[in-house]
């Protein structure tokens, strides 16, 4: 299940309601989880993006003639509505196919690198060095031929 994504996101709902909130920290903090758990080309990461107040003169003069209020804020009901659904989608559909799978091969990692060596392989992964795979093989080839056996036999049984 996705327990841990559903509780960042509820975090996030949480802090819909702070007295200090800064629409652009939230949104950076929740594309970052959004990104983690569906990808770079989901949806719901352009609907989060798409989320910015107008402050143009007739926005806030229709705002004010509907006597729109801090607890109407229609920025604030929307990121609610998108965390809503999203957290219902996890609830109720899991963790998308292809997320599952890579939380399975980071876990397999950790459980057989050091931390270390886990730590370069995911700055490797998130980098846009060029030679990523073969610094990637290197740190692998480090691994006794044991370990490394065992490593692709979990991966391909995961």
């Amino acid at each position: 299940m996705a327990e841990k994504q559903i509780a960042l996101l509820q975090q996030q709902l949480a802090r819909l309601d702070e007295k200090k909130f800064d629409l652009d920290a939230w949104k950076k903090h929740t594309l970052i989880f959004l990104e983690r758990i569906f990808g770079k080309d989901n949806t719901k990461l352009k609907l989060i993006q798409d989320l910015h107040y107008d402050y143009s003169s007739w926005s806030l003069r229709d705002t004010a003639a509907a006597g729109k209020t801090k607890d109407k804020d229609p920025v604030k009901i929307q990121a609610r509505e998108i965390l809503e659904a999203t957290i219902l989608e996890l609830e109720t559909l899991g963790l998308p196919e292809v997320e599952a799978k890579q939380l399975k091969v980071w876990s397999l990692l950790q459980d057989e690198l050091t931390g270390k060596q886990v730590k370069e392989i995911e700055a490797l992964v998130k980098s846009d060095d060029t030679e990523k795979s073969e610094k990637i093989s290197a740190i692998l080839e480090n691994l006794e031929k044991e370990n490394l056996s065992l490593l692709i036999a979990k991966l391909l049984l995961s």
